[in-house]
């Protein structure tokens, strides 16, 4: 009982009430208009910032999932050209062997044109699941709005 009318003081002392109990013996509330919107304002800034900070972190997340998948493509691109490189001429030298030397380094080149394809396909697997849309603020943002229509459904 005490804490209810702390509760009562203090949210009419924040939205510009006189601090005390201001209800009837009746039950209903005596606020006034002004002090109503008041509290609802307050109310609506203070979702607005949660809002605003559950959308930094949820970009932030997808930003860290980018960045690493930036970083296995660039990777996977060093590491190809270095094989590509040195692998080329060794096999080309192998195979100069046994056939011409161009026909070697055709066969070389299709090798490891598979190989880059399938590191570009895996990069590319990656950055598709890559949001930039911060999704779980849109739905928290949809049932506020909800339940502002319908505060009481």
């Amino acid at each position: 009982m005490a804490h209810d009318t702390v509760h009562d003081t203090a949210r009419e002392t924040r939205a510009g009430g006189r601090g005390k109990d201001e209800r009837k013996g009746d039950g209903k509330d005596e606020r006034s208009v002004g002090s109503l919107f008041a509290e609802v304002t307050s109310d609506v800034q203070t979702l607005v910032r949660q809002e605003a900070e559950l959308a930094k972190t949820e970009v932030k997340e997808e930003m860290g999932r980018a960045g690493k998948a930036a970083g296995m493509m660039g990777g996977a691109g060093f590491a190809g050209w270095m094989v590509v490189l040195f692998l080329s001429f060794a096999g080309l030298f192998a195979l100069g062997n046994v056939m011409d030397l161009g026909w070697a380094g055709l066969i070389i080149a299709g090798v490891w044109a598979v190989i880059g394809a399938t590191l570009f396909l895996l990069g590319r697997g990656t950055l598709r699941r890559f949001s930039p849309k911060p999704t779980k603020t849109m739905e928290s943002l949809k049932e506020d709005a909800a339940w502002v229509r319908h505060p009481t459904a």
